[in-house]
């Protein structure tokens, strides 16, 4: 790799801007990073993080300022000059090629050749051996296409690690993985920061922060507000700095008021992922759902919407059986689902922002009548949610791929809204989220909830549970191992749950009754 002066400047930005239609996405940004550090991006979604680290990878070309590499001045970028001059990028939106496996991925453009032959034992050894490194539980014959969001998320790491970088960008690269995934990924770039590797880490989370961080560099509106060292600054006033204003409590007080059972699963099985399972969710309540990574939580909704079949037992909405109807039929019947991965199963990228927040309504009177579109009716209601959500869009019109991803989940969440549904189905709603946006969907949560709506939320994040929950449930390889409510909702309760092989007992279910719990610190979060 050869010898590098830790501390000294590898990387030196300049005046950088970055125009898009209707939008600067970076205005006059300066920043730097140093040999052997943890140089961190924070900021809003919308602030300009993402485009700063696609200029830098070569992605966006700037549209002025300067680029210093190693000292020396770049005019012109591209990815694969970036990655020749030692520069890899993990980004939040993955760049995999679904119909190949983890090994061809992980080695794309790397492959191992013999007389014209793919040495394809010594291929596979070798990412083997990477993995193994890493930690991660992957299967490198594995096709990606048929791989869940958490392991091509570690698929994009192993891609980003196996060469000998310099510069590793890594952009969110903890929202699907596991505290132990996370852990040990934390150790990796220690131990890249002592060969030498200059890291530009950008997250959300403030405990990640806090663990990894030499110097925070906070981002406004596609503006630099300043660069500091991350031991000067608490968590309260990074928060403030990044969006410019006090935020306050991040969790909202709730006022549940659980009525009658909505929405009951029966000894419902999904193979692989569910093994008879009893829930039951309530009008005017949130209903939390705990669990691993990959022991069937996020099963549990798409089971519900009629993505994944189910091979025995029933679902029942309002006491009628849904068992097996479509997701067309279930949104028909008032339940509306919003899936984790937002850019695969959520979104239509390249469509406007009107035509992603109607697209499930237009089979409403509202919005239609003898299959002609009411188009200023349309407008006008999606003004009223635009405002609603503060989405951060110059226009109705604009291709949602060209907004934050805040601001694109909070499309995605305006469909529900839209529709007038009344059971909604949250699936980690928050991932890849900055605080002032996680704040915005949390009062929509308690809006949702306090007019009797009916809340399945799915998270990876044990704060958010715990701060949110009326009543919470634990799943653990596809079983139910704990329903808990009132004061029994605690990390100790929900963690024990977590590693339960059989159902936890029945004096962690208390009776319903008022939240009275103490509020977490913006800090005080786990991945899991």
């Amino acid at each position: 790799m050869g010898q590098r002066t830790i501390g000294k400047t590898i990387l030196e930005l300049r005046g950088i801007v970055k125009r898009f239609p209707g939008v600067v996405a970076l205005d006059k940004v300066d920043f730097d990073l140093r040999i052997g550090e943890v140089h961190v991006l924070f900021g809003e979604n919308g602030s300009g993080k993402s485009t700063l680290v696609n200029v830098i990878a070569g992605v966006y070309p700037r549209d002025q300022g300067e680029f210093l590499f190693e000292m020396n001045q770049i005019m012109n970028l591209t990815p694969l000059e970036t990655r020749q001059m030692g520069i890899s990028a993990v980004f939040q939106e993955f760049s995999l090629a679904p119909n190949l496996t983890v090994k061809e991925n992980i080695l794309l453009g790397r492959e191992e050749t013999k007389w014209g032959f793919m040495c394809m034992k010594k291929m596979q050894a070798y990412v083997s051996s990477i993995l193994c490194e890493l930690g991660f539980q992957l299967d490198p014959n594995a096709v990606v296409y048929g791989l869940n969001r958490a392991d091509r998320q570690m698929t994009e790491i192993a891609k980003a690690l196996v060469q000998e970088a310099k510069i590793l960008i890594l952009d969110e690269p903890t929202s699907s993985l596991t505290e132990q995934e996370v852990q040990r990924l934390f150790e990796i770039i220690k131990k890249l920061k002592t060969r030498g590797v200059g890291i530009i880490y950008v997250s959300h989370r403030l405990d990640e922060i806090r663990q990894l961080a030499d110097r925070i560099t906070i981002l406004r509106d596609g503006k630099k507000i300043a660069t500091i060292r991350s031991r000067e600054v608490d968590d309260t006033q990074l928060v403030e700095m990044m969006t410019g204003r006090k935020i306050g409590a991040l969790y909202p007080y709730i006022r549940h008021k659980p009525k009658a059972i909505s929405l009951e699963l029966q000894n419902v099985t999904v193979d692989g992922k569910l093994d008879n399972v009893s829930l039951y969710f309530r009008e005017g309540e949130i209903t939390g759902m705990a669990g691993l990574a990959g022991h069937g939580k996020s099963s549990v909704a798409r089971a519900i919407f009629g993505l994944e079949k189910i091979t025995s037992g029933k679902i029942f909405l309002n006491g009628e059986i849904i068992s097996g109807l479509s997701p067309k039929k279930m949104l028909s019947s008032g339940i509306v689902y919003m899936p984790s991965d937002r850019a695969t199963e959520g979104l239509a990228l390249v469509r406007p922002v009107k035509e992603n927040i109607t697209m499930a309504s237009l089979d409403l009177p509202e919005f239609s009548s003898h299959k002609i579109l009411r188009i200023r009716r349309e407008k006008s209601e999606v003004s009223k949610v635009i405002k609603a959500l503060n989405i951060r869009t110059p226009t109705m019109k604009r291709p949602v791929m060209y907004l934050s991803g805040g601001n694109q989940q909070k499309v995605l969440l305006c469909r529900g809204r839209i529709r007038n549904s009344q059971v909604f189905l949250f699936d980690d709603p928050t991932v890849g989220v900055d605080v002032g946006a996680k704040k915005e969907i949390y009062l929509y949560l308690k809006e949702l909830t306090e007019r009797g709506g009916t809340i399945v939320f799915i998270s990876s994040e044990l704060s958010e549970l715990l701060n949110l929950s009326n009543r919470l449930y634990v799943i653990h390889q596809g079983h139910v191992s704990a329903e808990l409510t009132g004061t029994s909702i605690n990390e100790r309760n929900v963690l024990r749950a977590f590693f339960s092989k059989s159902h936890v007992s029945e004096s962690l279910s208390l009776p319903t009754g008022k939240l009275s719990k103490k509020r977490l610190k913006y800090s005080d979060r786990l991945k899991f």
